[in-house]
């Protein structure tokens, strides 16, 4: 199991920039600032969900992506996903 460190926030830099200030190398600057899987999953989820809610009201795929902060493409996938499921 990979070992887990306390996560850095970023403040608006890229993993290289932290990386070059830091002396360190980029994967290691990402390992640092990265969320942990559970987490990350956890989030994308609550944003599944809350894209459904949003689809059930009858909003746009672009009304949604602009309501939760994300792209379209995502949006489009997370919908995609529920109408493959409810077909199979």
């Amino acid at each position: 199991m990979a070992k887990v460190y306390a996560r850095y926030p970023r403040n608006g830099k890229t993993a290289r920039e932290l990386a070059e200030r830091a002396g360190m190398s980029v994967r290691t600057a990402q390992r640092w600032t990265s969320e942990p899987r559970e987490v990350f999953i956890k989030r994308a989820n609550e944003k599944r969900a809350r894209v459904q809610e949003l689809r059930a009201k009858g909003l746009s795929m672009r009304a949604i992506a602009a309501e939760i902060g994300c792209s379209v493409g995502t949006v489009h996938r997370y919908v995609k996903e529920v109408e493959e499921k409810k077909t199979a």
